[in-house]
């Protein structure tokens, strides 16, 4: 598909995961993360990118969006899983977030 990088929350599956992906392509880039916070605290980066104007989307993205919508600041209030969002904020944080976190910041000294 041309991806850098494969990006798995292994929480549930562990390294089946990983084993199950490596049966297809033995050599594909791969990531596991594990959800260590709750699904607000994730989020919150990444929000604020949208809050920023950082992130648009293409068309045919609807049921991702609706999932955006039921997430509040009280929590999920959709049903089910919000899979697609779960898998936005991983790709955001893995594309995004964590290389701003990298990036040097030029120390200040005093005269």
């Amino acid at each position: 598909m041309g991806a850098d990088r494969l990006v798995a929350e292994v929480n549930q599956g562990g390294d089946l995961v990983e084993r199950l992906v490596r049966m297809q392509d033995p050599l594909v880039p791969f990531r596991a993360v594990r959800a260590t916070r709750s699904k607000m605290l994730r989020a919150e980066p990444v929000a604020a990118l949208y809050e920023q104007g950082r992130v648009s989307h293409l068309r045919g993205l609807q049921a991702l969006e609706d999932q955006l919508c039921r997430m509040t600041v009280t929590g999920w209030t959709g049903s089910g899983s919000p899979d697609r969002l779960d898998a936005l904020v991983w790709a955001m944080t893995e594309l995004m977030v964590d290389p701003a976190q990298n990036v040097m910041r030029p120390t200040v000294r005093s005269l």
